[in-house]
């Protein structure tokens, strides 16, 4: 209730401020940043403080129940401020994990992965899904395995990696060269930006 689930000051730095906070005082917090594009003045609370907490207190303390929400990706209508795709200037940063979903029923397991993970999660959710996207989801709680990307078609001449709406240009791409060129092209969703499966793209 309203205990729990609250309207914030629109203040990002604050925002995640206080939930690197509640984190070290033991609770689970999810800090949502509406949207992604506004997550840049929460970038030294991100970097300096929530993923380097538990190494600069010698694991003392940290914050590893906080998962940051926020909407990303462009929708086709949205300018520059709401269309921006800004995982990249986190994905240097060891002590975060950085995840996004390519449909619902992804964005569910992975998101529950997150908020259970043991360290500090941005959680980028493709803003075009939220109206575009129709997929049947299991109403009980389930799990994806975060930093495991998948293999969504196998194909001997190309590797293709892709993450978040991507995935879905990257298999009409694949049908394409498939059906005009006769390349067979491997599809890999990422799933986890940081730290990415690298593992399985390799193979």
């Amino acid at each position: 209730g309203k205990d729990r689930v609250f309207n914030t000051p629109l203040c990002e730095q604050g925002i995640v401020g206080f939930g690197i906070g509640v984190a070290v005082a033991g609770a689970t917090a999810i800090a949502e940043i509406q949207f992604a594009d506004y997550i840049f003045p929460a970038f030294d609370q991100i970097v300096n403080e929530a993923a380097k907490y538990r190494y600069r207190s010698g694991d003392l303390f940290n914050c590893g129940n906080l998962t940051i929400r926020a909407p990303w990706g462009c929708v086709g209508h949205g300018a520059l401020y709401h269309s921006q795709s800004p995982e990249a200037f986190f994905a240097h940063c060891p002590g975060i994990k950085i995840v996004i979903p390519r449909s619902p029923l992804q964005a569910k397991g992975l998101l529950l992965s997150c908020i259970e993970d043991k360290n500090p999660c941005i959680f980028f959710e493709p803003k075009i899904l939220y109206r575009a996207a129709v997929e049947q989801v299991p109403v009980e709680p389930y799990n994806i395995p975060l930093s495991q990307a998948e293999v969504l078609q196998t194909g001997s001449d190309v590797t293709m990696v892709a993450w978040g709406t991507q995935v879905h240009v990257i298999k009409e791409v694949a049908a394409m060269a498939q059906e005009k060129l006769g390349v067979s092209c491997e599809v890999i969703d990422l799933r986890t930006i940081l730290p990415w499966d690298t593992e399985t793209v390799c193979k």
